[in-house]
């Protein structure tokens, strides 16, 4: 059964991959490409009937007209060759389109669209559309550049979008809409802030035709809220399964996503979209270890890939893989320089070595590439918060907020950037909008608690709330129990400060990690056994700190000789026989 279902994937896609060519939309072209490629071979003859070939009427559609001219296209006094007629049109209509193809393919859009005035097929049409609407959106980027600020803030807005929602709309009301005019028409509605009615039009869209990989992104981009998913209109196929395994990882529900890419692995096992995707999702579960390892693999099988490698870069930064940073961004400047992951790339390798100045200069560069690149807006406020620049960070965090609200990095950056300008009330809000995106992430949880420790705020029991919820979501770097520890030893509550710095001292053991928190741990469990009459076990933890250096030597030769001193008292003391004060 899988077999059949492999066959008709494949010519399911064959055909979405010309449709998608012949309105201009590569990317989506690109995006199906990468899907058939990684449809299993059929393997059995009798696995099934064969998908249904073409229809008469299907190959009409698709058979290019001839472009040889007969004799008998002349018109004359009682010529009755209508059909003729109608063929010649057809040329003409195809030869217009192929016009405008090729002026849109050389990104004269306006060009392209006067090409296509008088045409009135659906392809011209939307073509036509397309064209109108990105020559609007280069003007848009052109009053950016011009009339910007130092980091493009602008209101410029995309001056063909009025007349194009007027025009779609009087098609759409009829229902003359196709599918790629409805996913024109759902694009220009959510660019005019139309965002219920832009879902309905694109649902439209993809329930006509699933294999628009476009429309469903846009869709994607319309999702912002888990709530929204269940009230789409949406029909059961599988590109529904790539959509929600994709909205999945948008919204941070990253073991959600990752269980959906995995079944479709099942039908796609050469799929590089979905290693990326699967790669990507552990990365958001900072399982860094397991996505270098598929990163590495996607290279292997696509070695001159440059999408989603910027995502790579920053995990060989987080693990400061500095060989490995620097040949990934040697080997992406040879195979596509001016790319925006390129320059991000490159930023990483330079932010790595401390040089920041560099690494600002090449995330500028990959934001004259694409102004909505979330991650150069990030990774710049990152920068400029390592350059103390504290005002141009919370611009570029902001930036990035405006273009993804779900980019938890960016709110993240601002409460650190706030927290830095000694303001802990702002830090503290947006700490929370981080944690709301990111529930499970232990480090939003001790950045909110490390700001109600703060003097201005001075909230103890809020502070320890958070880092109890950061240490039940897995705390790697074990912040969360030195802090709980040192919080109750502050409130004088030393048996919870014990247990917690027990168990911080359990965890740094395993992890063979012997810093100035595996100090504060044995200095108060030695006085902490001492005061508890647990003087072999204080002992103990006195002669694990004569291993260091000053202050913590000192302070455990002082706690040794008090407890050898009590030892010493104790051994002394006269055996007290009750009996000779028996009355």
């Amino acid at each position: 059964m899988a077999t059949v279902w492999s066959a008709a994937h494949r010519v399911e896609l064959r055909r979405a991959i010309r449709h998608l060519r012949d309105r201009g939309l590569y990317a989506a072209a690109k995006w199906a490409a990468e899907q058939l490629v990684g449809l299993p071979e059929e393997t059995s003859r009798n696995a099934g009937p064969p998908p249904a070939p073409y229809s008469d009427s299907e190959k009409t559609k698709l058979k290019r007209p001839s472009r040889r001219k007969d004799s008998t296209t002349q018109v004359g006094p009682g010529y009755a060759g209508s059909g003729n007629l109608r063929e010649e049109d057809e040329e003409e209509d195809d030869d217009v389109l192929l016009l405008a193809k090729a002026f849109f393919d050389m990104r004269e859009y306006r060009r392209a669209a006067h090409a296509l005035r008088g045409s009135t097929g659906k392809k011209a049409f939307f073509l036509r559309c397309y064209a109108t609407y990105l020559a609007g959106e280069k003007r848009k980027e052109e009053e950016i550049i011009e009339l910007a600020g130092p980091l493009g803030r602008s209101d410029a807005v995309n001056p063909e979008l009025v007349g194009l929602e007027q025009e779609l709309f009087a098609l759409y009301s009829k229902g003359a809409l196709d599918a790629f005019g409805s996913y024109m028409y759902g694009v220009v509605l959510h660019e005019r802030e139309r965002k219920a009615d832009a879902c309905t039009v694109l649902c439209a869209s993809v329930n006509a035709y699933p294999w628009n990989w476009s429309a469903w992104l846009e869709l994607q981009a319309l999702c912002t809220d888990p709530d929204i998913l269940p009230t789409l209109n949406l029909n059961d196929h599988w590109m529904r399964d790539f959509f929600l395994a994709s909205v999945d990882l948008d919204l941070q529900r990253n073991s959600d996503g990752l269980a959906r890419y995995r079944a479709l692995y099942a039908l796609f096992p050469r799929s590089d979209h979905i290693l990326a995707q699967t790669a990507t999702a552990h990365y958001n579960l900072r399982d860094f270890d397991e996505a270098e390892g598929l990163f590495e693999e996607l290279l292997r099988s696509d070695p001159y890939r440059i999408e989603g490698m910027d995502i790579y870069s920053n995990i060989l930064y987080v693990k400061e893989c500095f060989a490995a940073l620097s040949h990934l961004a040697h080997k992406s400047v040879l195979t596509d320089k001016y790319r925006p992951e390129t320059c991000c790339i490159i930023g990483n390798y330079y932010s790595l070595k401390a040089q920041h100045e560099k690494a600002v200069l090449y995330f500028k560069r990959a934001l004259r590439l694409n102004r909505k690149y979330l991650s150069a807006w990030t990774l710049m406020g990152h920068e400029y918060v390592e350059m103390k620049n504290t005002p141009a960070a919370i611009d570029a965090y902001r930036r990035a907020v405006d273009i993804n609200p779900r980019d938890y990095r960016a709110w993240y950056g601002l409460g650190q950037t706030y927290e830095i300008l000694a303001m802990p009330y702002y830090a503290l809000y947006y700490y929370r909008r981080a944690t709301q995106l990111r529930p499970h992430d232990a480090r939003m949880w001790c950045a909110m608690g490390q700001c109600y420790e703060t003097e201005q705020l001075n909230m103890h029991d809020a502070a320890i709330r958070c880092y109890r919820r950061a240490l039940s979501n897995s705390d790697r770097e074990g912040i969360a129990l030195h802090k709980l520890a040192k919080l109750h030893e502050n409130l004088g509550q030393a048996d919870q400060a014990a247990f917690y710095y027990r168990k911080n001292l359990e965890r740094m053991e395993a992890d063979q990690n012997e810093g100035q928190d595996f100090v504060d741990a044995l200095l108060f469990l030695g006085n902490y056994c001492k005061n508890k009459g647990s003087l072999e076990e204080a002992e103990k933890f006195c002669d694990r700190l004569l291993d260091y250096g000053d202050p913590a030597k000192e302070d455990a030769k002082a706690l040794l000789r008090e407890i050898r001193s009590v030892q010493q008292h104790t051994a002394n003391l006269p055996s007290m026989d009750l009996e000779q004060y028996t009355p």
